[in-house]
C-alpha cells in the first residue's frame, strides 16, 4: 500500500499545482495587466475561477494529510525547518481567499473593494512563490538539521538563491497555466486575442525563469541537471514537453480552448516527472548528506494499509462529485 499512498501524495501535489496553481496564476495574469484590461481581465479570471477556486485546495489538503499520517517524520522535518515560509504561504492562501470573496460578494460597493483586490493580487503572488521555495528547498540540500543558531537553521534553509528562482518558476507557471486556461472562458475574439499575447508573454516568462533555476543551480552546487538528464525517464519527459509546447504554439489559432489547455497541463505534469523521478523516494535532502525516503520514513504498516485503503475508497466517492462540479459549473449554455 506504500506506493498507493505515494501515487496519491504525487498525484495530489501535481493536482494542485494544474487546478489550485493555475488559480493563483488568475491573479498574477490580472496584477500584471495594463489599467485599459483590467475590468476586462478581472471578469473574465472570476467567470473562470469563482464557482470551483475553494475546492482546489483539497488537493493540498490531501497532501498534507498524508505527509501527517503515512509520513510522519518527514511531515515534522519540513514543518518545523521550514516554517517560515510555510506559515507566509498558509497566510497567503487565507488572505487570498478572504480578499477574492470580500472583493465580489460586500454588500456595499466603497473603497474598501480596492484594498481587497490589492490583497487579492498580491497573495496571488506571494502564495505560489513561497510554495515553490518549500519545493526548492527539500531538494537543494540546505536544511541544516544539526544548524545551532536560529538564522542557519530557519532562515538560510529556504534564503537561497536555488529557492528564490523555484519559487519565481512556480510563479510563471501559475502564470502561465491560467492564461491558458482561460482563453476558451470568452469569445469575443478581442478578448481572446489579447489572452492569447498574455499566454505567450508567460511562455516567455517560464522559459527565463527556467534557465534562472539551471544557473543558480549550478551556482549552489545542486545537481539538477544530472537529476534531470542523465536518465531515460527524465529526457523523454523533457522531449515530451517541448513538443507538447511546440504543438500549443501551432494551435492558439485553431480555435482549440481545450486541446491548448490538455497541452499546458502536459508540459507540467513532465516537467514534475523529470525534476522528482531522479531522486525518488528521496523527497528531502540535507545539508549533511542525509536525507528522508517516502519508501524508509515511513508510518507503520497498518497506517499505510488503512491510509492507502481510505485513499483508494475516498476517490471513488469524491472524485466523480468533484468532476461533476467542475462540469456543471463549466457547462456552456
Amino acid at each position: 500500500m506504500t506506493l498507493v499512498v505515494i501515487g496519491f501524495l504525487w498525484a495530489s501535489i501535481c493536482l494542485y499545482l494544474l487546478l489550485g496553481g493555475a488559480d493563483f496564476g488568475a491573479g498574477i495574469i490580472e496584477l500584471f495587466s495594463g489599467k485599459e484590461n483590467e475590468r476586462k481581465v478581472k471578469r473574465i479570471m472570476y467567470n473562470a475561477i469563482g464557482p470551483i477556486w475553494e475546492a482546489n485546495h483539497m488537493w493540498l489538503i490531501i497532501a498534507i494529510v498524508i505527509l501527517f499520517v503515512g509520513f510522519p517524520e518527514i511531515y515534522s522535518s519540513i514543518s518545523v525547518s521550514l516554517h517560515i515560509p510555510l506559515v507566509v504561504m498558509l497566510l497567503g492562501i487565507i488572505a487570498r481567499g478572504t480578499a477574492f470573496t470580500f472583493r465580489h460578494y460586500d454588500a456595499v460597493q466603497d473603497d474598501w473593494e480596492k484594498l481587497y483586490t490589492k490583497i487579492f493580487l498580491w497573495s496571488s503572488l506571494i502564495t505560489p512563490l513561497f510554495l515553490g521555495i518549500i519545493a526548492g528547498s527539500t531538494v537543494a540540500g540546505s536544511i541544516d538539521r544539526s544548524g545551532t543558531d536560529f538564522v542557519s537553521t530557519y532562515i538560510f534553509s529556504w534564503l537561497n538563491p536555488f529557492c528564490i528562482a523555484v519559487g519565481v518558476f512556480t510563479v510563471t507557471i501559475c502564470a502561465y497555466l491560467a492564461a491558458i486556461y482561460v482563453i476558451g472562458e470568452t469569445r469575443e475574439q478581442q478578448e481572446i486575442s489579447y489572452l492569447t499575447r498574455k499566454a505567450k508573454h508567460t511562455i516567455i516568462a517560464v522559459v527565463l525563469a527556467g534557465v534562472l533555476v539551471f544557473i543558480t543551480a549550478v551556482i549552489e552546487g545542486i545537481p539538477l541537471m544530472q537529476w534531470i538528464f542523465s536518465g531515460t525517464i527524465g529526457q523523454v519527459a523533457i522531449l515530451l514537453a517541448s513538443v507538447s509546447l511546440v504543438w500549443l504554439f501551432f494551435s492558439f489559432n485553431k480555435n482549440k480552448p481545450n486541446r491548448l489547455r490538455v497541452l499546458a497541463a502536459f508540459q507540467i505534469v513532465m516537467i514534475l516527472v523529470a525534476v522528482t523521478y531522479q531522486h525518488y523516494p528521496n523527497i528531502v535532502l540535507f545539508k549533511d548528506g542525509g536525507y528522508l525516503s517516502l519508501t524508509e520514513h515511513t508510518g507503520s504498516e497498518k497506517t499505510m494499509d488503512s491510509l492507502g485503503w481510505a485513499l483508494l475508497i475516498g476517490s471513488v466517492f469524491i472524485l466523480p462529485a468533484l468532476f461533476y462540479l467542475m462540469y456543471s459549473f463549466k457547462k456552456k449554455d
